[in-house]
């Protein structure tokens, strides 16, 4: 495997789709929310938007399988998450968190080949195909550097970065990426979109959360804007993409230019 390529993901149908069915999320001190109906198919890159304390993490972690929901539920393949064994939902979804923990020491290699436990026996050491990959996803992610170095000594970018190697390793379908370019400078920050533009052209499906209205209209497809009070509106960025929907998200009037075929907001005094 020549570790300049991008890694595809582990085979599954090209049909399958990540759906949220009438789902309300589980937001401490908030009693009510609008049902999210959303399907999100191979090839398409979600972005989701909101102020703080809208919800954004905890509808990726119920996308996820990781928090239940209010009510309704999520879907994968057509299949509801709660019937899907952990290791079988681990081959074809991965999520990147916001917050990183790391309670064990560990190399950044060995935290990259993490991302191929779905598929290995217990107990059962990696492969040289596993090797392979992780070796490529640290390429990828401008880490081979630093593949020896142990966690704890690394940055707060560099902690993000091993992290989407890790989730590249692991090849899912389906990306949930929680605010992926977290602590990161400027060049890594355009890798990093490149990099999730680059696994939705190889037929994944992306979902992220992102804080950055510029990253979001120039690297999504599709936007759910998640507002305070549990309301929530989605489709194509060309319609979500639109000072009235974005100012009220934020309570911040904006100025919008063309820059090279995208819009750009800027807050206004």
């Amino acid at each position: 495997m020549a570790i300049s390529e991008p890694l595809m993901a582990n085979s599954a149908p090209l049909i399958e789709t990540l759906e949220a069915r009438d789902l309300v999320i589980d937001v401490p001190g908030r009693t009510g929310g609008r049902p999210l109906y959303l399907r999100i198919a191979p090839g398409e890159r979600w972005g989701v938007l909101g102020p703080n304390g809208a919800g954004k993490t905890t509808l990726m972690h119920t996308l996820a399988g990781l928090r239940a929901p209010r009510s309704g539920e999520v879907r994968l393949g057509g299949t509801p998450l709660s019937r899907l064994k952990r290791r079988a939902l681990a081959r074809r979804l991965g999520i990147v968190f916001q917050a990183h923990h790391d309670d064990f020491p560990a190399t950044v290699r060995e935290t990259a080949l993490i991302g191929r436990h779905p598929f290995i026996a217990p107990w059962q050491q990696e492969g040289a195909e596993d090797i392979a990959r992780a070796e490529a996803a640290l390429e990828r992610l401008d880490l081979t550097h630093l593949a020896e170095r142990e966690l704890s000594t690394l940055s707060g970018g560099e902690r993000q970065r091993v992290s989407l190697a890790t989730l590249l390793t692991q090849a899912p379908r389906f990306w949930l990426a929680d605010e992926p370019t977290n602590h990161l400078d400027l060049h890594h920050q355009v890798a990093v979109m490149e990099l999730l533009a680059e696994q939705a052209d190889r037929g994944c499906g992306v979902v992220m959360c992102l804080h950055d209205l510029n990253l979001a209209a120039r690297w999504c497809s599709h936007l759910l804007l998640l507002y305070p009070d549990g309301e929530a509106c989605w489709g194509e960025a060309s319609s979500m993409l639109v000072p009235a929907a974005l100012e009220g998200l934020y309570g911040q009037a904006l100025t919008t230019a063309m820059v090279d075929g995208a819009p750009v907001f800027v807050p206004r005094r």
